[in-house]
This record gives structure tokens, sequence and C-alpha cells, in this order.
């Protein structure tokens, strides 16, 4: 297998602390690989320094077949860049936008009006083009943000939080971009998401990372299918007392105890609810909610890292 980005124990340190510590990546050619962990797991930090905005403290890596560290030039020809915070001018029209990155990467004057005309059509921003930005909605600067970051046709596409703080309708429609960039434009995408959703849709193989190491990679399905385990979650009024007998029963696999309510691990979940509830009666304790679950990203991010990812995000 082709691979557009590799990495060898690269590690990054700040004085006595650790960001990245020995991470191994290996991104197959024209896929979407994600990176997902909580808060300060690393995920930003490996990307810069993918992206040559950060020089590794240690190991080696490679996008589009050039060192990050000795050929760096030849790397950010290669890649574009959407970074989680905004980073637009709103006195510009959207096509000034393009003609000044365009510009700045060098696109031959001969083919740039082409080119920009080429990125307007797959963003959908051609009737808005002349519009200052300022004017756009939060889901058309996402958009322009992406149409920016292809100008000058790079292999790799990094997307930290592509879609952060955007409402579900335009959250889908970045998600259709992002497919056709990566299935019709020959255009790799490495991606960072707090999104359980849009990374089991979106990626063809997942890395989870936690406190600066990858704890483990798959394609979201094979990741799902390791857990072979529902998700049992309830809120019962003695938490503590509850948790302390329920996770002693033999097909309780693990529980985690996260605010008010207890996530139980088991095997045909469908089959033990009404089980739990009668065991909960029995022990003179009231059960408020229960929810069947069948397993989905979310738990396996909690299996591995002991928290979700929502309460980071």
């Amino acid at each position: 297998m082709e691979y557009i980005i590799e990495t060898h124990d690269i590690s990054k340190k700040y004085d006595d602390f650790t960001a990245v510590n020995g991470v191994n990546l290996k991104v197959p050619k024209n896929s979407v690989y994600g990176v997902l962990g909580p808060n300060g797991a690393g995920k930003t930090t490996l990307i810069s320094m993918l992206c040559t905005i950060l020089h590794p403290t240690g190991g080696t890596a490679t996008v589009n077949g050039y060192d990050v560290t000795k050929n760096p030039k030849e790397v950010r020809e290669s890649i574009g860049i959407v970074f989680q915070s905004r980073a637009l001018d709103d006195i510009l029209t959207g096509r000034e936008h393009l003609e000044m990155h365009a510009s700045l990467y060098g696109v031959p004057k001969d083919v740039r009006e082409n080119r920009i005309e080429e990125i307007l059509d797959l963003i959908a921003l051609g009737t808005k083009a002349d519009e200052f930005v300022k004017t756009y909605s939060g889901g058309m600067k996402r958009r322009l943000e992406i149409g920016r970051g292809l100008i000058h046709r790079p292999k790799v596409l990094f997307l930290d939080e592509p879609t952060l703080g955007l409402d579900p309708q335009t959250r889908e429609s970045i998600w259709e971009y992002i497919q056709e960039l990566n299935q019709n434009q020959d255009v790799s995408v490495l991606m960072t998401t707090h999104y359980m959703e849009e990374a089991d849709k979106l990626c063809d193989e997942i890395a989870i990372i936690n406190q600066g190491q990858i704890i483990t990679a798959d394609s979201p399905k094979n990741l799902k299918r390791e857990l072979k385990a529902d998700t049992i979650t309830m809120q019962v009024d003695k938490l503590e007392e509850f948790t302390e007998k329920v996770e002693k029963l033999d097909f309780v696999k693990e529980t985690y105890v996260m605010d008010s309510e207890i996530k139980l691990l088991v095997e045909r979940g469908e089959n033990l609810v009404a089980e739990l509830v009668n065991f909960a009666n029995d022990n003179n304790i009231f059960v408020y909610s229960i929810e069947l679950e069948h397993p989905n990203l979310e738990d396996v991010f909690l299996k591995y890292t002991g928290r979700t990812i929502q309460g980071e995000g």
C-alpha cells in the first residue's frame, strides 16, 4: 500500500512536557484519515509538525514523500490547511481571497483565473464570489477556507475540526464537500474532529490519540467490532450503591460513571434491560431512565481513554 503520510516515533517536547510522544502513523494515499482525542492529547501539535509549522524534537515524518524537517518547502507545496480558528478577512470578497492565495502559492497567472472558477464551482460559491466575506454564513466561510486550501492543487488537505461550531445541516454539507474532494479530486485528507458521527461517516481509518500517544488505529467498522458489547446507560437515585452492586454481576463487562449516570458494557443488551431494572428494584434503587445502544465510536473512545469526547469538545 502507498502512504501519503508516514511518521516514525515523531515527538514534540516543551521543557519537561511531552505533547507528542513517539507517534507512528501511516496514512494511505487517497484516504480520509481521522485523528480523535481529548483536548490536550496532541492532535493539533501532531498536525502542526506535519505541516512544518512546528519542528519535531524527535523522530521523523514524511508528507507526499518529503521529509518535514529536511524538505519543508516541498512539504508546504504539497499540502493545504484549514485551521480550527477562522482566518478570513471580512473586507475581502471570496474571489479576492482565492486570488491572493493563488498568488502566494505561485499559481501561474495564465491558469489562475480558470483555477479560481473551478474552486468556486466546487465549493458552490460562484454566485457569492464577489460579495464581502462579512456577509457570508458560517458554512460559506468554512467552504471558502477549504477552497482556499485547494487553490494550488495539494496532494494532502489538513482539516483541524472542520465543522466545529456549525449547525447540523451545514455540517452535513461540509461532509459532502470533503467526500467530493477525496473521491473525485485526488486529495488525501487528514482531519481531527470531536464529532463521532463525522468520523464514522467520513473516515476510512481512525487513530485515537491520548496523552501524546496513538493507542489504537483501524477502520471505524473494525474498531466498533472489537467491542463485542452493547452499552446500557442508566440514571438511578443511589448511583454509588448501584455501581458497587451492579459491577459484580457476571454479565457486566465494564462500568463507567459520569456525572449522574452509569454506563454498562454488556453483550446482547436487549435481553438485559428488564433484568437490570428488576435488579435495581430488588435492591431498593429507583431507576429514572435506562437506554440501550449498540456499539459506536463513542464507546470505542470511552474504552481507550476512559472518558467521552463530548465532555472534551
